[in-house]
């Protein structure tokens, strides 16, 4: 039987694995924009002098690192030319939670010890025709030990077809572990990723879950099959558009509805919120906000 700490371990793994891949194959669809194509689109001039784009990677870790409070993280950010800003961050952090945040958190109520590890990707297009992106998916142990984690798409032009293979990829990921997830997990996500003050979506959804911890090997498996799922759909969706022409009008919707999601993120986002209440990384935390933005 694998013990907490191999359990920490398979999961921490897992997710600089996942990273990797997510890395390598959004710098292959930066190579596939050629120069010849390029040169066709609405900011050729802003293009001409960008090579592909690669990650840059950068280590953090937290103050006091020891047994007691400690971890880090690597943030993993790349500006090119089909990515204006994409970050795939991961981090593995340890410590305690303060008295009043510890009473959101399962499990802290007599122990106020965590351990949370865990990969996020925010993906912010060049292209207002391909859709923005979030995933993320972590582990969380206090006296509890959990999965959480989910993705979802913010499309800037809306297309059928994207909305309709990204829900069907996350469904068919959920349904080789539960019959009731998606339907679950797909109103938790229009419930979570919802603006109040606006009343409206953030976008057109995908799935949220949290808490999941009655059978770790099998809600581990599912969390990987999260991270595959949306591994295999979301590159499909961008080589779908990256390479058509759109117009200023549709820059500009592009930039209010960042806009958005700078809202939701700063507003709403329990990961922004417990990354700031943990000691972690203020620039890995706010990785996800649009490189930029417009409000009318």
């Amino acid at each position: 039987m694998n013990t907490t700490e191999d359990r920490k371990t398979q999961a921490s793994e897992w997710f600089a694995v996942l990273r990797d891949r997510i890395c390598a194959e959004f710098e292959a669809i930066e190579d596939e924009l050629s120069p010849e194509i390029a040169a066709r689109l609405p900011i050729a001039e802003d293009l001409c002098d960008v090579t592909p784009g690669r990650f840059e990677r950068k280590a953090w870790h937290r103050e006091d690192d020891g047994p007691a409070k400690g971890g880090g993280g690597v943030m993993s950010v790349m500006r090119g030319r089909v990515f204006e800003k994409v970050g795939v961050n991961v981090s593995t952090v340890w410590g305690e939670f303060s008295a009043d945040f510890a009473k959101q958190i399962p499990g802290t109520d007599q122990d106020p010890r965590f351990w949370a590890g865990g990969i996020s990707l925010v993906a912010h297009l060049r292209s207002p025709l391909v859709p923005a992106v979030h995933m993320n998916t972590r582990h969380i142990v206090t006296t509890k030990a959990w999965f959480g984690g989910g993705a979802d798409l913010t499309p800037m032009v809306p297309d059928e077809a994207d909305t309709r293979d990204f829900h069907a990829a996350l469904q068919a990921a959920c349904d080789k572990h539960d019959p009731d997830y998606h339907g679950k997990f797909k109103k938790w996500c229009d419930e979570y990723f919802y603006l109040k003050h606006r009343d409206e979506p953030r976008g057109v959804g995908g799935i949220f879950y949290d808490y999941l911890e009655a059978d770790w090997d099998a809600d581990f498996a599912f969390t990987r099959d999260v991270g595959l799922a949306f591994l295999d759909v979301y590159p499909k969706i961008v080589r779908r558009h990256m390479a058509k022409p759109w117009t200023a009008e549709q820059r500009q919707h592009q930039l209010v509805r960042r806009g958005r999601y700078v809202e939701f993120n700063l507003l709403y986002d329990r990961g922004t919120l417990f990354g700031l209440k943990t000691g972690g990384n203020v620039e890995a935390i706010l990785m996800s906000l649009p490189p930029a933005v417009a409000w009318p």
